[in-house]
């Protein structure tokens, strides 16, 4: 009986180092960025970045954004900002109509998508943490076909010009 518990306690360890070792491995590609207020009434600043050049890659962190556009594997983003108010208690809004206020970075092909809403095309199914935030890992193919049909409020992770990182924020 003593050997038929050392093995199950020995496999629970062994499965234990084997799952968080996946998430040790996503957590040591990149460094912990500091995460912005999920519900920040002002656009994030990009100290340094010149919007006047040509469209390209925020510089490494976490941004309060949505995918606007994707071509390819590079996807387009935008800072958004909560507006209180309305019929609701508020909602999130992009920058004004001609701001220039806009990215672009390849989507890394290993990049985490944090889902709200669940996987799929169903998305029925509640999947967020208590701050409201994704809580689902689901593919990069969900993360791409749901960028192309809608804008989702997120936190989107840059690291060296790739987007590694995409958790969303619940809003109903």
């Amino acid at each position: 009986m003593k050997i038929l518990q050392r093995s199950l306690v020995a496999g629970a360890a062994a499965a234990a180092v084997v799952l968080s070792s996946g998430v040790a491995a996503d957590a040591a590609a990149y460094p912990k960025y500091t995460t912005p207020k999920i519900f920040g009434t002002t656009f994030q600043a990009d100290p340094g970045h010149d919007f006047t050049k040509r469209i390209r890659s925020r510089h490494n962190g976490i941004l309060r954004g949505w995918i606007t556009h994707v071509r390819g594997s590079v996807a387009e983003y935008e800072p958004i900002r909560w507006k209180k108010g309305g019929v609701t208690e508020g909602r999130f809004v992009g920058p004004p109509e001609g701001d220039v206020t806009a990215y672009a970075s390849p989507i890394a092909g290993n990049v985490v998508f944090l889902s709200a809403v669940g996987c799929g095309s169903a998305m029925t199914k509640l999947t967020v943490d208590r701050r409201g935030l994704g809580a689902k890992r689901c593919s990069r193919a969900d993360l791409i076909k749901r960028a192309k049909r809608y804008e989702r409020p997120a936190l989107i992770t840059v690291h060296q010009g790739k987007i590694v990182k995409v958790q969303e924020i619940f809003t109903p």
